[in-house]
């Protein structure tokens, strides 16, 4: 038995390759989506075994008796195609099969728009949720399948939400078919419309206007108003103490003008950031400072906590600046969702400190003080002095060897 894999391309007959149709001719079965097998010609076999999951599809295959089965895919066997469960199947079996290769939905979409597509960061949001925010960030267009729930409104408004309403955003739908349509706009605009669920969606990179470097933005960068913000020595040191990676989900709680935030939000350039404040002025300030630098993955959370941390997902890490006397709570809420989550607290009170400590380790956290001390020169004259800011206590939570859950 020879078992061949051949994807339809974009799904009408024009769309299939010459090797693939003959392949098709030359079965004497064909196993696949119904709605594909019922758009097959009639000169292909009649015996038409309808499956869509591996495991099916690779149990047909054991029970037929067909020697030359062709099993059909849409779009290319090798973009997000079924294929990618039957094939591991088919090796462990020790089953002699071939793979063809048909014309994708990015193919048709990059024809149509006289562009080219290997610099293109390919997603799938067809049947499984996605984030488009986190792959518009990347400096690269992101083209996105759609379908089930999520389609290209949907995605737009995930993008407008971010901050990102004026990206440029391309909607194919129904390629190839004699109903197809290009739609061109921002995502704002094309989050109000409605697709077809055969759609595909070309988002272009989100715009970076501060180039990405390490933790420690300079503080006059940031858009400061009348709210307090955490200094730049001690942002870097927050953020080596959370010791953030790009996935993670990092909380900031307290967030003031946002400065930890959107450092938080660089740092976990592919995870997501959440800024939870209670003040007006702060949260406007939060969203000037995602806008300016390009922290398109930082979301905005109004309300006190730790009421307004019931909705988030579980943090990988979370600094707390400011706790309106709520911090036990807080760091309960945390440890809830993730008893592992690494916590970082910021004092300048002694009080603070002391309750940051017992907050931490009434909860089986081994807690660590550091102390930072920072002075800047300040001209007087001829002369430059130094000028103390006020001493800024670190207490970082973390599991005891042997306490991890």
């Amino acid at each position: 038995m020879l078992v061949t894999l051949a994807g339809l391309g974009c799904g009408t007959a024009a769309t299939v390759t010459a090797e693939a149709r003959e392949a098709m001719l030359q079965a004497d079965c064909l196993i696949g989506a119904e709605r594909l097998l019922a758009s097959l010609p009639e000169t292909c076999t009649k015996r038409r075994l309808p499956a869509t999951r591996p495991q099916e599809i690779f149990d047909l295959l054991g029970k037929v008796g067909s020697q030359r089965p062709c099993v059909v895919y849409s779009g290319d066997t090798g973009f997000y195609s079924g294929t990618r469960g039957l094939l591991p199947l088919l090796e462990a079996s020790g089953m002699a099969y071939r793979v063809l290769p048909g014309i994708s939905s990015v193919q048709m979409l990059a024809a149509r728009l006289g562009r080219p597509w290997q610099d293109w960061a390919l997603y799938s949001a067809h049947g499984t949720d996605c984030d488009p925010v986190t792959a518009v960030s990347q400096g690269r267009p992101a083209f996105f399948l759609t379908g089930g729930s999520l389609g290209p409104d949907g995605l737009c408004r995930r993008l407008a939400d971010a901050g990102l309403g004026e990206l440029p955003v391309t909607v194919g739908e129904n390629l190839s078919y004699g109903q197809e349509r290009i739609s061109r706009g921002t995502a704002a605009e094309l989050a109000k419309q409605s697709f077809a669920p055969l759609s595909v969606l070309l988002a272009e990179p989100a715009p970076e206007p501060f180039p990405k470097r390490t933790s420690g933005i300079a503080d006059a960068c940031f858009q400061r108003g009348t709210v307090p913000m955490t200094k730049q020595e001690v942002r870097a040191a927050a953020l080596g103490k959370l010791a953030v990676r790009p996935t993670d989900i990092v909380w900031d709680v307290g967030a003031g003008t946002g400065s930890v935030s959107v450092e938080l939000a660089l740092a976990a350039d592919r995870g997501r950031a959440y800024a939870v404040e209670c003040q007006e002025e702060a949260l406007e300030l939060i969203r000037t400072n995602r806008e300016r630098f390009g922290a398109w993955n930082l979301t905005p959370v109004p309300g006190r906590a730790p009421e307004a941390l019931e909705a988030l997902p579980a943090p990988d890490a979370v600094f707390i600046g400011g706790t309106k006397g709520g911090m036990e709570p807080i760091v309960d809420i945390a440890l809830k969702k993730n008893p592992n989550a690494r916590i970082c607290i910021s004092a300048i009170a002694l009080e603070t400190l002391t309750a940051a400590v017992t907050a931490l380790t009434a909860r089986g956290l081994e807690a660590e003080v550091t102390q930072i001390s920072v002075s800047r020169t300040r001209a007087a004259g001829a002369l430059h002095l130094l000028m103390a800011n006020n001493p800024v206590f670190l207490i970082t939570g973390r599991r005891t060897e042997g306490t991890e859950t």
